[in-house]
Order: structure tokens, then sequence, then C-alpha cells
């Protein structure tokens, strides 16, 4: 229940947003009939296909996607329609002659009328492929969800509710403005200009979604007073994790007992070792990390559980990494095992391509740790990076606990190196960025073509935290691809790092690249994965350190030039 009023106040907060300006013509192109009869219906239908179709985008894969596509046109063409029905009666009897039923409902020659229910239904429904709502901490939340989780009743219902709440919010100006529509009709008799007015509103809106300034301009311009109101309504239901973690309790007794070990048996496969069970693994204690291989905040954790394992595996401790994919790359068995073993991990590692093992501990986070003590209970949780001494403090005592004597002392210090090593905190950092349409974020490069070969340019002058493409491009839910070299990224940063998850062609063919900062080649502050001159080959999918600057985290201008086509980019992180 408090997810679904969650995601219902995130959708009412949606009118404060700019990105609702396109659709409102269609909204108010029928403020003059009824409300019952024709705004209810309407919004109705608007929520309940922005519901479905944000439900297939986020799990249905590529068809959805296209399918999708071919609706906003036919959506678009019915919409145009409607707004030059709207400029003339005499305009909108020669567009219904052809199909009259469809016609007629659309045109204003029933205005006399209540109009009809199912047409005002339609509106919604054409309204509803259109409309594409700036992505708030709410939204990203669900639609997150929606991606991890699969398709379900739960999915669905808690998109509905987000878009009932925006439709609260324009029935509401809709009552308003129907009402302000009536009275200026009745005192000043502009209700034909009143028409003709919608009726370009409605073209415009039209022209707006179809050049993408929906999904561009206005998202870039979304009111940041929204976002954080939606941040504090997030934070409210649950709160963020903190990177320090509180002092591990003095003793077992005083962990808490948070449940029981799940079953490991969703695990599309394991590397390391045989299948293991909550069965075979009672009378040890067990670490199981969730991560994922092109995972920055995961790959800095990583060099820790390693030498947990090293260190107490012969004391009654047992690692277990799940990897649970966030791209779909990370889902084939060859490319985690191929990490596994370029990343040194020597422990038990279970392939949760399906989400199984994640959904059984409730988990939302990467990297996520569970300190599970010998009789198979979860006594202790951590998120994110740091608290590793306190972590280790954990698994001592849980250790003790179980009667193994001996343990060896001090805390572990990897020292690790690269993309490993651990983050400078309290430095300034830009945010993790995706370069997929589905979570991108801070575009200036003008709006993005989903799905469609784009020419793109970037500006002269970027914002900080924003970003850009340069050359042809195709963009796609979850990466863009370069059609054509050369071509380009260019991001606005801050930060130690700077790291780019990457995969080459599809037919595996390398791609070399190169980089610069502020103009120039990168010299000292090159990283791990490219020389000071700034040159760097894609091989395979995965996490590209690119920048590790020797002093301090200041601001620059990073460029990325790809001198072979078929590239693959898939988000920016930063240390």
């Amino acid at each position: 229940m408090t997810l679904l009023l969650l995601a219902y106040f995130g959708g009412v907060l949606t009118i404060l947003s700019p990105c609702i300006l396109p659709v409102l013509p269609f909204v108010f192109a029928r403020s003059d009939r009824p409300f019952r009869r024709n705004g209810l219906p309407m919004l109705a239908g608007m929520a309940i296909t922005f519901a479905l179709v944000a439900t297939l985008a986020t799990v249905g894969g590529g068809w959805a996607v296209h399918a999708n596509q071919f609706g906003r046109g036919v959506a678009l063409a019915v919409l145009a329609l409607l707004g030059l029905s709207l400029l003339s009666t005499r305009m909108a009897r020669w567009l219904t002659r052809p199909f009259v039923a469809l016609g007629n409902r659309l045109s204003q020659r029933s205005a006399q009328g209540d109009g009809s229910v199912w047409a005002a239904a339609g509106l919604g429904v054409a309204t509803g492929l259109l409309w594409a709502p700036c992505a708030g901490p709410i939204l990203g939340l669900l639609l997150t969800g929606a991606a991890l989780h699969g398709a379900s009743v739960d999915t669905t219902l808690l998109l509905f509710m987000y878009a009932a709440g925006a439709a609260t919010s324009l029935a509401l100006a809709l009552l308003v403005g129907g009402r302000l529509f009536a009275l200026m009709k009745r005192s000043l008799g502009v209700g034909e200009w009143i028409r003709r007015g919608l009726g370009v509103a409605v073209l415009a809106g039209v022209v707006a979604i179809g050049l993408g300034a929906d999904t561009g301009l206005l998202t870039r311009i979304s009111l940041p007073g929204s976002n954080a109101i939606e941040q504090k309504l997030v934070d409210a239901v649950a709160p963020a994790p903190a990177m320090a973690a509180p002092a591990a309790p003095a003793s077992d007794a005083s962990l808490p007992i948070e449940g029981e070990l799940p079953s490991l048996a969703g695990a599309t496969g394991w590397l390391n070792t045989a299948p293991l069970t909550p069965a075979a693994l009672r009378g040890k204690v067990v670490l199981v990390d969730f991560w994922t291989y092109s995972c920055i905040n995961c790959l800095r954790s990583l060099p820790y559980v390693e030498a947990w394992s090293r260190k107490y595996q012969d004391h009654g401790l047992v690692v277990i990494g799940v990897h649970t994919p966030e791209f779909a790359f990370e889902k084939a068995a060859a490319n985690v095992a191929a990490a596994v073993k370029r990343l040194g991990v020597t422990y038990p590692v279970a392939l949760d391509s399906d989400y199984a093992v994640w959904r059984a501990f409730n988990n939302q986070y990467w990297p996520a740790d569970y300190f599970i003590d010998a009789k198979g209970r979860i006594r202790h949780h951590y998120f994110g990076e740091g608290g590793y001494k306190d972590g280790e403090d954990v698994i001592r005592q849980l250790l003790g606990a179980a009667g193994y004597t001996n343990l060896p002392g001090g805390y572990v210090d990897p020292n690790a190196k690269g993309a490993e090593a651990a983050v400078a905190f309290g430095m300034l950092r830009s945010p993790e960025t995706y370069v997929g349409f589905a979570r991108a974020e801070n575009f200036a490069g003008g709006a993005v073509a989903r799905d469609v070969a784009t020419d793109y340019r970037a500006p002269s002058q970027l914002g900080i935290n924003q970003w850009a493409l340069a050359g042809r491009w195709t963009v796609r839910p979850d990466d863009a691809v370069l059609d054509a070299s050369p071509g380009g990224i260019t991001y606005r940063f801050r930060g130690r790092d700077l790291h780019l998850v990457l995969g080459p062609a599809a037919d595996g063919k390398p791609v070399r690249f190169r980089v610069t900062l502020d103009g120039k080649p990168p010299g000292a502050d090159h990283g791990v994965d490219i020389n000071a001159n700034g040159d760097g080959t894609v091989t395979a999918q995965r996490l590209y350190q690119l920048v590790r600057q020797v002093d301090g985290d200041e601001e620059r201008t990073f460029t990325i030039t790809f001198l072979d086509p078929g590239v693959h980019a898939y988000a920016f992180t930063f240390g």
C-alpha cells in the first residue's frame, strides 16, 4: 500500500514538470464537453495505456519497443487529424468522409451533444501512447523495479497508479479549464476562436512530440523542485543506504536475526564450485555478495570480499558471489566466467541471470552483502561500498560463535589498483550516467531518436554532468551503437576516475578509440585501459577505466573518439 501511494503521489507531481506540456492540448481539446462522458474516459484510457506500454517497454525486449514506436506513429496521425478538425468544421467534414465512424467522433460535428465515451477513451489511448513523462526519482524507481522483477500484476499496478496520479492532476486542470472556457464562450462569444486555438495547440503538441521535444529539451529543463519533493517521498519510504556502516555489535548475541538463508536453487549456473544449498552450508559462516562485473561499486568492493575469502576460508567462512546482471551482455555465462578469471575471483559464484536469488533475498542493491551464521540465519547486511572493518568484525563474531578458534587477527588491506582501487570518499563526483534512452539523463545534444540511426553533433560547451554524442549513432534502451566511424561521446564530469562500460562490434571485431581531456592527451591522468596518448581498444564487453587523475578531482571535459564503427556504449561511472 505504501508503494502504491508513493507511485500515485509521484504521478500527481508530474503536473509540475514541463514534460506534461505536449499532452495538455489533447486533454483540453474536449474541455467544453461533460467531464464524466469525455474527460474521465479519456484520462482513464491514457492511464491504462501508459501502464501497459511502460510494462512492455521495461520487460518486453526490442519487439515491444518497435511496436510502441508504430503505435506512437498511429497516435500522432490520429491526433493530427483531431487538430485539423478543430480548425474548421468544413475541414472536419472533409476529413471524415473516408472513415465516417471514426472521423465523426474525432471532429466537432457532434459538438451539440455529449460526444461518445468510446471516442474520448480512444483519444486517451492515443495520448497514453505518446506521453513520455520526465523520469524523476519515483518513476525511475518504478521502471527499475519493473526491469528487475519482470512483468507482473504488481508491476503494472504500480505504473498504473503513477499514471492515475498524473490523470488526477490533469482532471483538476480540465475541470477548472472547462469552466473557464465555458465562461469565456458565454460572456465573449468566442467559442469558434477557442476551438481553433485548441486546434493549433493540438497540432503544436503533435509537432513537439514528433520532434522529440518531450524526451529532449523538456526533460532537460524539468523543474528541480518536483524532483526534490519526489526524492523526499522516496527517502521517507525507503531511506538510501549510508556509505559508512554502523559499528558492529560487540557480541554475536546482540546481532539481530533478520531471516533465514533462502534457497539458491534459482541460480542458472555456478562457477568455481558445484551447486551449493543452504543445507550443505550448515555449520559454516556464509557471506553472500551480490555483484555484477560492470558495476564500478562492485569492482571496488570485490578485493575486500576476495581477501576475506582467502583469509578465513580455512576457518569456517564460505563466500558466495551472486552475479546478478544489470545489462543483457552480463547474462552470458561465458562473459561472466571470463570476468571472474580476469578479476581473480576464487570463491564460488552463482549465476543469477533470471534474478531468482535476488528476489529470494528481496535485494535491491549492487553491491550488497549478507552475513549468515552457522545455523543458516541472516544476522547482518550491508549495502554499498565502505564499512569493511565492521564487516570483518561481523565475520569474526559469527565464526567465534560457531566454535571456530585461532582466527587470524588484523584487517585485510587489498591495496587494489586500477578500477578496483577504493573510492576517495568526500570527493565530489558526477553521477552514474546511462547512455541508452531508457535511463538516460542530462543529454545535451538535442533530442534522442529512439532505435533510429541518427546524426548527432555535440555542442561547443557543456554544463557540469552534461554529455553529448557526435557522429551517427543508434540509441537503444540500454546502449548506443556507433553506425559509422568516426564518432564520439563528450562528457563534462567531475571526479578522480572516469569509467565507461563498452562492448565491441556485434561480430566481435575490436574497436580502436582515442581519449582526450580538455582537448589534449590525458598524459599522467590516463586510466589503466589506455596509454598516456589516450589510445585504447575495446575488445570485450566490460567496464573500462579511462581516466585516473593524479591530483584531485577537478572538473574536466572528457571526449572519446571511436576510430572504428560498431562500438556499444552503455554507462559512465565515476570515482
